[in-house]
């Protein structure tokens, strides 16, 4: 009669430990050691079998023909000392220390070497960390090492949050693959389809313009022209410079034209494969044989796809946030819906929503006691809608009542207020907020100190309205 399974598993991990322990002993006083691992000067005595048995590349190196695997010293170029001491460290410990500063080069390496275990906790601590600041950089990363899981995660978040990323300088760099990666996915959230084409000729612009003007044809079969209004594409897409000039992405848009008036142009073939069933010498395997039928099958192009975009399912709703949590109204349907419970949310607070349907909320008292010079803040959430959560943002260094909010372009401004400070004194000053850096800063003061005002914001500009000051 068998263990039972938690007699076995204990037995398992109590074998696991003792033989890492061992191992990591004759490491630790130079026992049994038959290789020396040289990275850039520094050297790491080690033992064979532990490399071969954790690392495919390390098996392959000391079981091949090459020099590597007669020899006691194995250089390795492009590999970090401090990254290599840590992956040793982990093979022989299972201790890793991973941080923003070094997993990216943890990574490469343990992607490099094989080391799937290593590979797996580095992809979870990357997407774990995704940000506005650096989703672009991981999902090019995701890309360049081939994780699938990485990339896709990435891009997932990139498409969430397409208006905003869109708008970071980095996304400008992507490569023609890059770009149609993102823009090719149903769950963009973008609200209407010319968004899309509007960021696609801005990146045209942006860098090496002759050779990204030879993609467009490619790219164009990932933007969905069909779903966009027939006067958009007759007023801005065909009369824009670089349309007008290429006779190829002309007939591409002629192709729409006729697909929106029911007209369907099929405009290329696809071979496929058949697998048919003989009888006789034919009948090889089961009777089946592979063989080749040039066999045509009628196939739209990518540009009359008319899927719509998870964006463009969206629900206009009314949010009403209190400081025990917040509900969403359907004014259609009258009916109140539930979005979060949360008890960071400050009973005297301001709240703001952006052109991009981003919900913030400044205002309160925070007090850090990290900071001896300046502890006092007020808080700064904005709303996950992902995960109906409120996520902290970096506070406000300038604690205030009474102001007023409002946003333009990347930016949100916290205008006027009084200190929440002793005196209560009335402010002139603008606090701005950078949503591409994440930063506090400090724009032009108010021609005069004010409170108990409201701020309006249109077209990029913030208007100030009523309030009352010192004096006026």
């Amino acid at each position: 009669m068998g263990l039972p399974f938690d007699q076995v598993e204990e037995l398992r991990l109590y074998q696991q430990t003792l033989l890492q322990d061992g191992l990591k002993d004759m490491l630790d006083h130079n026992k049994f050691l038959d290789c020396v691992l040289k990275v850039k000067g520094k050297e790491f005595p080690c033992h064979r079998l532990v490399l071969a048995a954790c690392s495919p590349y390390f098996r392959a190196m000391f079981l091949s023909d090459m020099e590597e695997s007669k020899k006691r010293e194995v250089s390795l170029e492009d590999v970090d000392p401090d990254v290599m001491g840590k992956i040793l460290h982990y093979i022989y410990t299972s201790e890793l220390e991973i941080t923003e500063q070094n997993v990216q080069d943890i990574f490469s390496v343990a992607n490099m070497f094989q080391i799937p275990s290593i590979f797996t906790v580095c992809v979870s601590f990357l997407q774990k960390r995704l940000c506005l600041s650096n989703c672009l950089a991981i999902f090019r990363l995701g890309l360049m090492l081939d994780c699938a899981r990485l990339a896709v995660a990435a891009r997932d978040f990139i498409c969430d949050r397409f208006a905003l990323v869109s708008r970071d300088e980095e996304f400008y760099q992507l490569s023609p693959d890059e770009l149609i990666a993102i823009i090719s996915s149903d769950s963009l959230n973008i609200e209407k389809e010319e968004t899309v084409f509007e960021v696609v000729m801005r990146w045209v612009g942006t860098k090496d313009n002759e050779s990204r003007q030879k993609a467009l044809p490619v790219i164009f079969e990932s933007i969905r022209f069909r779903l966009m209004p027939s006067d958009y594409i007759k007023d801005h897409v065909e009369k824009h410079a670089m349309v007008k000039s290429s006779p190829e992405l002309l007939k591409k848009l002629q192709m729409v034209k006729d697909a929106q008036k029911g007209k369907f142009t099929v405009v290329k073939k696809k071979k496929v494969k058949k697998s048919t069933e003989k009888q006789g010498k034919d009948n090889v395997v089961n009777g089946a044989v592979d063989e080749e039928e040039d066999t045509e099958e009628d196939a739209l192009p990518g540009i009359l796809n008319d899927t719509m975009r998870f964006g463009m399912f969206l629900q206009d709703l009314i949010f009403m946030v209190s400081d025990s949590g917040a509900v969403a109204y359907d004014p259609t349907a009258n009916e109140c819906y539930f979005a979060s419970l949360s008890t960071q949310i400050p009973k005297n607070h301001i709240s703001l929503v952006t052109k991009e349907n981003q919900i913030f909320i400044v205002g309160g008292l925070y007090y850090n006691e990290d900071s001896k010079e300046d502890p006092m803040s007020s808080y700064f959430l904005q709303y996950d809608h992902l995960d109906a959560d409120w996520l902290g943002m970096p506070p406000l260094p300038s604690p205030r009542c009474l102001f007023g909010l409002g946003e333009a372009e990347n930016s949100i401004f916290v205008v006027g207020g009084k200190e929440l400070k002793e005196g209560e004194k009335t402010l002139d000053s603008v606090l701005c907020y950078d949503r591409l850096s994440f930063k506090w800063g400090e724009a032009d003061s108010l021609p005069y100190a004010v409170y108990g005002h409201a701020v309006v914001s249109h077209k990029d500009l913030v208007y100030v309205i009523g309030g009352k000051g010192s004096d006026k």
